[in-house]
């Protein structure tokens, strides 16, 4: 048997693996899904980040760039190139935050309210093609025993 056959034959370790490592196999389904939403939002020209920023601005109003970046858990350094874009864009714009003249609060504006629901209608389709495995029970599911694994208490 050559080494091209061996080389796709079905995997027979990672099952294995997966079964015995649930980090390993939860990496690997966050990789997944990572690469399936990069996937999404390429087809619709707003990126990830991009696309949290617009939805944190719109549900708790100005943020300072920290901000975000500590609750949407994006680099700081990665946070400014998403803050740029979406400034260039006309869909965010930076202003003096009130509350501290040293800082810049980012807002969401009506431009960019309205980019943010034309993303957020192709979600819920997105989500049932990535999940499609699963059923609303066990997504739900899912969604609570990720929530209690991050300590948010969902």
């Amino acid at each position: 048997m050559s080494s091209r056959t061996v080389d796709r034959a079905k995997p027979t370790y990672f099952p294995q693996l997966a079964a015995e490592r649930l980090d390993i196999a939860l990496c690997r389904a966050s990789a997944s899904v990572a690469r399936a939403a990069d996937a999404h939002v390429g087809g619709h020209g707003l990126g990830i980040g991009q696309h949290l920023v617009l939805k944190m601005l719109a549900a708790v109003g100005p943020c300072s760039q920290q901000t975000l970046s500590e609750e949407l858990r994006i680099d700081r350094s990665v946070m400014v190139g998403v803050c740029d874009d979406l400034e260039r864009a006309g869909y965010a714009r930076r202003e003096r935050n009130p509350r501290d003249r040293r800082s810049y609060a980012v807002t969401v504006t009506d431009s960019g309210r309205q980019r943010l629901l034309e993303a957020e209608a192709s979600v819920p389709g997105f989500l049932d093609d990535t999940f499609q495995n699963l059923t609303h029970e066990e997504r739900d599911q899912l969604a609570g025993l990720l929530g209690r694994l991050l300590g948010l208490g969902l």
